[in-house]
């Protein structure tokens, strides 16, 4: 195993003196008097620790993690680095060193506005549904800023799977902030699409290192050039595009749906199989994915005529079912299926690419096809446990039928006609 350090202090200082800034703004100076750039990253999981975050550190910033588990801050800032290991088939693993680091507890949040008030960027891999408690420190955060440094704007990462997910930031975090706070001035809304694949680490992995991480070698961060206030960033991997809308459809529709597709209709075929790339051994499998998967790539083309091309998007494909069998990341068929209440929702990636297909004419078979296995969907973690929520699904919702799911879960109406198509044909199997 090669290992390769990322993100080393400035001479002169010990990891054990990251984030101790003269300054109280969270960064400090680094050779020659420049002061180091600080990313705040709300959200020390496996995308913000393999992903936002080495890449900021690898560039040189300093990053400021902010979480609510105590593990993992105190395991921060006792280390004041992490490992993550990039997983390959047939090729060593590789051990990158993530230095410069520390953390805050989230729940501290008057240390957390003053991070955010010197910050030169803020990021957040948080999940939707811990969103709502992450805006109101955000917006104390920006109020701070203002009184600190009143003509300096701050961009925001929204490095979360979400739809939309600018919108969402603006409404809420202008409800918080004063009427009078220049908004649209000073705050970047800055949406990602996010294409790294990251495993959920085992207990028995966790006992060893609760701060390192496993992740797929794939580096690139897409996001919405348009959006900045202040400069893009010079950190590789950053991928700015013009039509940001096109690269977050593109990853929900073709990506997380192959995904997907993978864990329902493998788990249908044969439950004994655990890993995301074992159904893709079988060739009638592997087929069937890649044709919801073309599918919902040729709606996409359709609606994004200029921005995504079907030779760019068959190659996409082609690709990703390339990373989806990489065995040595030990992805699971439980991890990438769960969460099932979330996953089959209108606006996500089964029932959301089946209607923008139906909107432009085409056909979604194969994806419906999909959507019925994951009705039937019943993986279990390590333990043997289903995911809470699963299990909540499983009791009250699918025991009440298809149509049922359809109607209360994946909320399409029986009197709108373009859902009648997508009840159909779900219920045609």
């Amino acid at each position: 195993m090669s290992e390769v350090r990322a993100g080393a202090l400035p001479p002169g200082r010990r990891s054990g003196d990251a984030g101790k800034s003269p300054h109280g703004q969270g960064r400090w100076p680094a050779k020659g008097g420049a002061e180091r750039p600080a990313l705040v990253q709300f959200g020390a999981g496996n995308i913000g620790r393999s992903f936002v975050g080495q890449l900021f550190a690898r560039a040189g910033w300093e990053v400021i993690f902010v979480d609510v588990n105590p593990r993992i801050v105190e395991a921060l800032n006792r280390e004041r680095r992490y490992r993550v290991v990039i997983k390959r088939n047939a090729l060593p693993d590789e051990t990158i060193l993530i230095e410069g680091v520390r953390a805050i507890d989230g729940r501290n949040t008057a240390e957390v506005a003053g991070a955010i008030a010197g910050a030169s960027l803020l990021a957040t891999s948080v999940g939707k549904n811990a969103l709502p408690a992450v805006f109101p420190v955000i917006a104390e955060g920006l109020s701070a800023r203002l009184r600190a440094r009143a003509a300096e704007p701050l961009d925001i990462v929204i490095a979360e799977n979400i739809r939309g997910a600018a919108a969402i930031f603006r409404e809420e975090l202008t409800r918080l902030l004063p009427s009078d706070y220049p908004f649209e001035r000073l705050v970047g809304l800055v949406e990602t699409s996010i294409g790294k694949m990251v495993p959920i680490m085992t207990a028995e992995d966790l006992a060893i290192d609760p701060l390192w991480v496993f992740a797929e070698e794939y580096n690139t961060l897409i996001l919405d050039r348009a959006a900045f206030r202040g400069e893009i960033p010079d950190v590789a991997g950053l991928h700015p595009v013009a039509n940001i809308a096109a690269y977050v459809d593109r990853k929900l529709f073709v990506h997380n749906l192959g995904h997907a597709a993978t864990a329902y209709l493998g788990f249908a075929f044969d439950r004994r199989f655990t890993y995301i790339w074992e159904p893709l051994e079988a060739e009638e499998l592997c087929a069937r994915v890649a044709l919801a998967m073309r599918q919902a790539a040729v709606a996409l083309s359709r609606e994004y005529p200029a921005d995504l091309s079907m030779p760019d998007l068959d190659a996409h494909i082609a690709d990703l079912l390339f990373r989806f069998r990489n065995r040595a990341l030990g992805d699971t068929i439980y991890r990438v299926g769960r969460d099932l209440y979330r996953k089959l929702d209108r606006e996500d990636r089964l029932v959301g690419a089946m209607l923008l297909a139906a909107r432009h004419g085409l056909p979604f078979d194969a994806i419906a096809s999909a959507l019925r296995a994951a009705t039937d969907f019943r993986a279990t973690d390590e333990s043997g446990s289903l995911f809470p929520a699963d299990r909540d699904f499983a009791e009250r919702e699918a025991s009440r039928g298809i149509p049922a799911v359809l109607r209360d879960v994946c909320r399409l109406d029986a009197a709108n006609p373009l859902d009648v198509r997508i009840i159909e044909a779900v219920l045609k199997g």
